[in-house]
């Protein structure tokens, strides 16, 4: 046996694996290549992740809406433009990346767009104020969201090419942790130096430095080494569309995953609810949206190695638990409403942390168990499609800010508590993929 080099050392130390080259599930040309392209992949995930967190719709462009002086009916589309954006136009997509022989150029290019759609944020920002700069704003999500939308297709099909199925729950975990790691110190320094600074100045820092590392990421995701595959099979979106219902029809456990992905889809709502009512209870200085950050990274961080490492042994056991403790947040969200308004920040900072867990195992839950689930040559259709059906259902989900505007936050929490228990329910009858014998 050959001595390991030092990238195979790093693989296999992130892993657990002592074989750096065992992969019973993709060709042999692939399978030289998994530890660098593993750790490319987890590279291009730190900065993406990252970006993410720095310019959250969630938190950080409320924020920045906040302060420009934004309505809050503009306020209110930014998640459900930031969902719908990302997942409406993939049938559409799919049929074009099953005509290219490498998919990773798509999610590269998606990046670079994704840069520069945070950029001119920061200058519409810096140059306009008001209703005009949120609707910049909210327009310019839209054109960074479709792009993800066209990363995201492409990216499950490059995973399901280069990475053996029992390291993908790891891979999408360290995306997730090395990223959330540094969104933590991030979160802490707002808190500790920006904490009092009540100009735009730390909002557009934010969003600059996501523009900057959405390039990195795309440079790191463009050096994959990636295998030429099938480009036979080609379709438009009627015939995406048509063959998607059919492959519904025919595997029912698909069609069966999609409707629990609905009703989790809340999950992934929820975050500005939950700072609508941090805001309601702790203000809405830039230092408190500093330990809200740290709360949802330090989730990351915590949770993904154990999620990551789940989905490998059951991600559809993950799905359900990452559903029970959404839950268990939202009951005690509920909970914190019979107590003083000027209480700690660190109760506030609970909800947070809870709802972040969450999400990162859904996340990886949902992602994994589809990557598996999946025919190896329909990964863009499953994915294109299943993410199209969520992507309608996250416009309606846009109505659950009007509820809140209309009723109370209170109310929408209820609702957020109700659904995720009911995809729990439907994820209880999914079968097991047998992820831990593969």
């Amino acid at each position: 046996m050959q001595p390991q080099t030092k990238t195979e050392r790093v693989y296999s130390f992130i892993t657990g694996e002592s074989e750096a080259r065992i992969c019973a599930d993709l060709p042999e040309s692939a399978c030289t290549n998994i530890p660098r392209n593993f750790l490319l992949n987890a590279a291009s995930g730190t900065c993406s992740k990252l970006a993410e967190a720095l310019a959250n719709p969630g938190l950080v462009l409320t924020w920045l809406l906040a302060a420009l002086g934004a309505p809050a009916s503009l306020t209110g589309l930014l998640v459900p433009v930031r969902q719908a954006g990302s997942l409406l136009p993939q049938l559409a997509i799919a049929g074009q990346i099953r005509k290219a022989a490498r998919r990773k150029w798509f999610w590269a290019g998606a990046g670079l767009v994704q840069a520069a759609a945070l950029a001119l944020m920061v200058v519409s920002a810096s140059t306009l104020s008001g209703a005009v700069a949120g609707a910049m704003i909210v327009g310019l999500l839209l054109v960074f969201s479709l792009a993800s939308g066209v990363g995201s297709v492409g990216f499950s099909d490059v995973v399901g090419k280069t990475i053996p199925k029992r390291r993908r729950g790891s891979l999408l975990a360290s995306r997730a942790t090395s990223g959330g790691l540094l969104a933590l110190a991030a979160g802490l320094l707002i808190k500790n130096y920006l904490g009092e600074d009540a100009s735009l100045t730390p909002y557009l820092l934010l969003v600059g430095a996501a523009a900057f590392l959405w390039v990195l990421a795309a440079l790191f995701f463009g050096s994959i080494a990636e295998d030429p595959g099938a480009t036979s099979g080609g379709r438009n979106t009627f015939g995406e569309l048509k063959a998607g219902l059919a492959a519904m029809r025919k595997h029912r456990d698909y069609a069966k995953f999609i409707l629990a992905r609905c009703f989790l889809l809340p999950i992934e709502l929820a975050l500005p609810f939950y700072a609508l009512l941090a805001r309601e209870y702790g203000g809405d200085a830039i230092g408190n949206l500093g330990i809200f950050l740290t709360a949802t990274a330090a989730a990351d961080v915590l949770s993904n190695p154990f999620w990551g490492r789940f989905a490998d042994r059951s991600s559809r056991l993950v799905m359900i638990l990452a559903a029970a403790l959404a839950v268990l947040t939202g009951v005690y969200a509920l909970g914190l409403d019979l107590l003083p308004k000027d209480g700690p920040p660190w109760l506030n900072a609970l909800m947070f942390l809870g709802i972040g867990f969450a999400q990162a195992g859904i996340r990886v839950g949902r992602k994994t168990y589809l990557i598996n689930l999946a025919p190896e040559d329909e990964r863009p259709l499953y994915a294109a499609l299943a993410n199209t059906i969520v992507g309608v259902v996250a416009l309606v989900g846009s109505a659950l800010g009007l509820l809140a505007e209309a009723h109370s936050v209170q109310l929408v929490i209820v609702i957020l508590i109700a659904l995720p228990l009911i995809g729990a329910l439907i994820g209880l009858r999914l079968p097991d993929l047998g992820e831990k014998n593969s």
